[in-house]
């Protein structure tokens, strides 16, 4: 399946400049995005959606993935406007993945099994979403929260869609999974220095 990496967004709450580009122990954010997927069985071609908004972003991902992921430029400024530019620019008339920069914790094991529920889920769109109390246990106060059968949800930023219907509104189920990589997106100072700590934790669970 191939992947629409969303990374043209202004990171106004991060207040770090671009935020794909902002340094995780040592590695730009977004590289921990691709690193995941390059390694998932299951992913095929990678795309990064960038936008006026993140001119250095492309270059980055240029120079460090030496043309195995592709950077399309998108007009910036409507999420799902440039989402529809980019899977249309990608010419993807499949199932594709898209998912936001700002996930460092996502490993192949996690993406590979939201892949896989997705073909045998039954609609052609999926989205994922955390339980809100997951978030609260790491600390994280979300901005979007929605009531999913009685139970607070709060979006991932990982979505799965038709590519060949992309510009229509797609039948969706929602997929609710309790992984902390999942929930721990990076819109604050708090939440960078919370993957450091995790990252930092789990470096030193393996020496």
């Amino acid at each position: 399946m191939d992947v629409i990496i969303m990374a043209g967004g202004f990171g106004s709450r991060l207040g770090m400049g671009e935020k794909p580009t902002v340094e995780l122990l040592g590695n730009p954010l977004i590289s921990y995005v691709i690193d995941a997927l390059e390694k998932t069985p299951e992913v095929g071609k990678i795309h990064v959606a960038v936008s006026p908004a993140t001119p250095a972003t492309g270059g980055v991902v240029l120079s460090r993935y030496d043309g195995r992921v592709g950077v399309i430029n998108t007009g910036g400024g409507n999420y799902v406007a440039d989402m529809v530019q980019a899977v249309k620019d990608a010419g993807i008339n499949e199932p594709v993945l898209i998912m936001m920069s700002d996930i460092p914790l996502l490993n192949p094991g996690i993406i590979g099994s939201i892949i896989e529920k997705y073909e045998t889920c039954g609609t052609p769109a999926m989205s994922v979403f955390s339980p809100i109390w997951v978030c609260k246990g790491l600390g994280i106060r979300p901005d979007t929260v929605f009531n999913w059968e009685g139970k607070l949800i709060v979006p991932a930023g990982v979505n799965i869609l038709d590519g060949k219907d992309v510009e229509k509104e797609q039948a969706y189920v929602s997929l609710i999974l309790e992984d902390v990589e999942l929930a721990l997106n990076v819109n604050t100072a708090a939440d960078l220095e919370k993957c450091k700590e995790m990252l930092m934790e789990r470096s030193a669970g393996k020496e």
